[in-house]
């Protein structure tokens, strides 16, 4: 083993650092293997909850209409929309995907779309909306329209091989993605668009990462590099239409959106095309007319009753358990995992907020390996379009817990933010920028030690 691994492993092994729990969403965390893994709700929800989340679950799960409908409840889905349904992007509450060659829809990524804010009521804008959106197609392309409508356009992505070598001499090929946006619907658009690929993340946890404390967020933050680590995270601000001011931003892939229900309703507009008491406007430009001509579901769409179960069930899904813990190779990985500096930014534990409105997720010790915070990735992983404080290059630290379950709820291994790594070492060695030192440790290790890092994190 690398010197450094040996002085790095001794120090963590002397300390309690080891010691995780295996309930990675402390009291939450249920048991649960197979495709429903990530379905289940807080162990710690009490029987006379589990309606009110399975009602959420159910406005999550069944697909919206076109309007007008006998379901009136369930009506008002587009024109213009990418999905009919949360769930046919958050399959089984999991992980989305890239499409495939042949595919004729992209259905579980989505393309965010903007433009550089170059005029003075552009940068005002800027500031409170977090992006300008394309003059004529908006700030997300939809790829699906109503019956004998017009779609907005199609999402393609190729590939181009980038290889990489690790010190024994192994080569990982890592796919480079190419974004095209074909038959647009609604003609050309503004030249200098800037476009970002997502996939749709997992769902467990997200009450419990709602509920860590801004304190510990802003004490976690270190944006000019004070200790000199070469980590340097930020908390992303963004507008947080219920206070009216600006909050700390925490869901989305770089952060752009503080508050579960504030990020449920966003996806209900982008994505599904529905209106709400925060999202009033239907998601067409003045430059398309299909949404003033198509009936609606009602003023809005989605009811505040509807909302509020959503969001109860959203930050009431809960983590499933690790596994394997005392497998010596899961253990050893953990060791390489700290040693090779992952935890910098996969923060491994921390303490919820006390929040006597949701006590199932008040005040646990739970283990997320994020830090919630913003991070350079380097040129490999950048998008080039800012969103509020995140440049093109920054991203927000992905969850790791329950990843290790992704192929068995997902039926793949598509992972980062636009599905391009193919498994868990591709992801690894995509870092680069604040990440760079870390991935360079890795690029170190034998076989023996690359199998027990994945196995760790197989484990989670």
């Amino acid at each position: 083993m690398k010197p450094y691994l040996i002085s790095a492993l001794a120090a963590i092994l002397s300390s309690s650092a080891m010691a995780y729990d295996v309930k990675s969403g402390g009291k939450t965390s249920v048991k649960k293997d197979g495709a429903n893994a990530y379905s289940l709700p807080a162990a710690n929800l009490p029987m006379s909850k589990r309606l009110d989340f399975s009602v959420g679950n159910s406005f999550f799960r069944n697909p919206w209409v076109q309007a007008p409908a006998s379901t009136d409840a369930r009506d008002g889905l587009g024109p213009l929309f990418n999905t009919n349904g949360c769930q046919n992007c958050h399959i089984k509450d999991g992980r989305g995907h890239p499409p495939e060659k042949d595919d004729l829809h992209a259905v579980s990524m989505l393309v965010r779309l903007s433009i550089p804010a170059m005029t003075p009521e552009q940068k005002k804008a800027y500031i409170k909306d977090g992006g300008i959106p394309e003059p004529t197609y908006g700030g997300q392309l939809q790829d699906f329209a109503l019956q004998d409508q017009t779609p907005e356009g199609k999402i393609e992505i190729t590939y181009t091989d980038v290889p990489v070598k690790f010190k024994d001499g192994t080569t990982v090929t890592l796919r480079k993605p190419h974004l095209n946006i074909t038959d647009l619907g609604y003609g050309d658009m503004h030249p200098d668009t800037e476009f970002s690929a997502r996939v749709a993340p997992p769902m467990i946890g997200l009450g419990l990462l709602e509920s860590i404390p801004d304190e510990t967020l802003l004490a976690w933050a270190d944006e000019q590099d004070a200790d000199k680590d070469g980590i340097s995270g930020k908390v992303n601000k963004v507008w947080d239409i219920e206070k009216d001011d600006f909050s700390i931003g925490r869901f989305g892939w770089k952060a752009g959106q503080p508050t579960l229900m504030q990020q449920n309703a966003a996806a209900f507009n982008g994505d599904v095309g529905l209106t709400s008491h925060l999202f009033p406007n239907e998601n067409c430009t003045s430059k398309q007319s299909i949404c003033d001509d198509m009936p609606n579901g009602g003023k809005p769409e989605v009811s505040e009753n509807i909302l509020d179960f959503v969001e109860f069930y959203s930050q009431h899904l809960a983590v499933p358990i690790r596994r394997n813990v005392n497998d010596p190779n899961v253990k050893l990985g953990q060791q390489i995992f700290a040693a090779s500096g992952c935890e910098s930014c996969h923060k491994t534990s921390v303490k919820t907020a006390k929040r006597p409105e949701l006590p199932a997720l008040s005040e646990q010790l739970i283990h997320p390996y994020t830090d919630m915070l913003l991070h350079d990735m380097g040129e490999g992983l950048a998008d080039n379009r800012p969103e509020y404080q995140a440049n093109g290059r920054e991203w927000r630290t992905a969850p790791l817990w329950g990843i290790g379950y992704t192929e068995e709820v997902n039926g793949h291994t598509y992972f980062l933010h636009d599905g391009r790594a193919r498994n868990l070492m591709e992801a690894v060695l995509w870092h680069g920028g604040e990440a760079e030192t870390a991935k360079q440790n890795v690029l170190t290790l034998n076989k023996k030690e690359r199998d027990a890092l994945i196995a760790f994190l197989n484990s989670l």
